[in-house]
């Protein structure tokens, strides 16, 4: 959704637009007060064309490139306002990136993107900290919990009942048998790190492309809550979705971080992570809290593939996409630390959604990345981390 408006804030009727992405196209009018609105079927990247031939006389494109602007959704409304320049040459326009309207709506979705990066962060450095796993396959973690939740949903069950099913399924099945089939022999057998991270690059290619040969490439949408029309907050577009599983989200990692400080399981969580041997000396069973740490990283991952396929499609390599990303949050926020995991998480999703504003939406994650190389240059433990001797 947008508006089309002159270089003196007069609206502009009757100019025609056309929203397309693959398999998808449907051309608009603006109304009266210049608006208009495109209703499109899925989450994705699309081209919005503005047609020159239908704008007043005197309105002209700055440069070329102005008529074609690259759009991701993500979650809810995307609203674009065009501002336009006075000319002669006639059916121009160039639209302006840094307007309120646009920064508020990227400063919530970054919000939103933050916390969903914020489930799978906690988990990915819960397990790095209580092994030392660079787990790679991770990502898988939510591929594997979001295509759960869709057999259960094309079984007959309802979002609403297979999502809290899928969760529990991953956690004991992905998590606690991972961890049980796989990573306790190699501890046993005292592989090192470096063979290990090997081993979960492996078995990330292999997860993603065993849902491949099953599953199919073609993008899956659970049945329930698809195409909600958002919630105007002021110049802010939200989905009541996206509101429930971020405030879902938001108590998931709240009684993670609680459970961490309070529970008894979490207190030797703590100690496991800054010293193993000494923890095993003391009493505590070290490889049942990695089991519970794999239950629970698995359980959020999914949590998270569930909140991510909901917003946009479930596809099967849609936790690569987003492995990249929780590895700098996790690496900005301080390795091994699960608040550094939670402010990584949010400072990468509002720098992500933000640096759209300088940079085409195809290279976002790049900008994440270029944060993280830029802090660590003057941080290097991250921002929550801890200053370790070596040597």
């Amino acid at each position: 959704m947008g508006t089309l408006k002159g270089p003196d804030g007069a609206a502009l009727t009757n100019v025609s637009l056309t929203a397309a992405a693959e398999g998808f196209t449907e051309t608009v009018s603006t109304g009266a007060d210049g608006a208009f609105r495109i209703e499109v079927p899925k989450g994705g990247t699309y081209q919005l064309t503005v047609d020159a031939a239908t704008l007043p006389t005197g309105i002209t494109f700055s440069k070329a490139a102005d008529q074609d602007r690259s759009i991701l959704v993500l979650m809810g409304d995307k609203k674009v306002l065009f501002t336009f320049a006075s000319g002669t040459d006639g059916g121009s326009a160039t639209a302006s990136s840094f307007t309120w309207a646009r920064i508020s709506q990227l400063l919530v979705d970054g919000l939103f993107f933050g916390i969903l990066i914020a489930l799978g962060a906690v988990g990915l450095n819960l397990i790095f900290g209580t092994t030392g796993l660079t787990n790679f396959s991770h990502g898988e973690l939510l591929t594997l919990g979001a295509f759960t939740a869709i057999v259960l949903n094309e079984l007959g069950l309802n979002l609403i009942i297979a999502a809290p099913i899928a969760v529990v399924i991953s956690a004991i099945l992905w998590g606690w048998g991972q961890n049980k089939i796989l990573w306790k022999p190699l501890r046993r057998r005292k592989t090192g790190l470096i063979a290990s991270m090997v081993v979960t690059i492996g078995l990330a290619i292999t997860i993603r492309y065993t849902l491949l040969l099953f599953f199919g490439g073609s993008p899956r949408s659970y049945q329930q809550f698809a195409g909600q029309s958002g919630l105007e907050f002021g110049p802010v577009s939200i989905t009541p979705k996206s509101i429930v599983f971020a405030i879902l989200a938001a108590i998931a990692i709240a009684a993670t971080v609680i459970w961490l400080q309070r529970s008894r399981i979490g207190k030797a969580t703590r100690a496991v992570s800054d010293n193993p041997a000494l923890a095993s000396a003391t009493g505590i069973d070290v490889e049942r809290v990695i089991s519970v740490v794999w239950i629970l990283g698995a359980g959020l991952a999914a949590f998270a593939g569930i909140y991510l396929g909901s917003t946009q499609d479930t596809t099967w390599n849609m936790g690569q996409r987003l492995l990249l990303v929780m590895f700098a949050a996790v690496t900005l926020g301080g390795l091994g630390t699960i608040y550094g995991a939670i402010v990584g998480a949010l400072v990468v999703g509002m720098f992500v959604q933000l640096s759209t504003l300088f940079i085409p939406t195809e290279m976002k994650t790049v900008g994440a990345l270029f944060l993280m190389i830029i802090i660590l240059l003057v941080r290097p433990q991250g921002i929550l981390g801890r200053r370790e001797r070596v040597g």
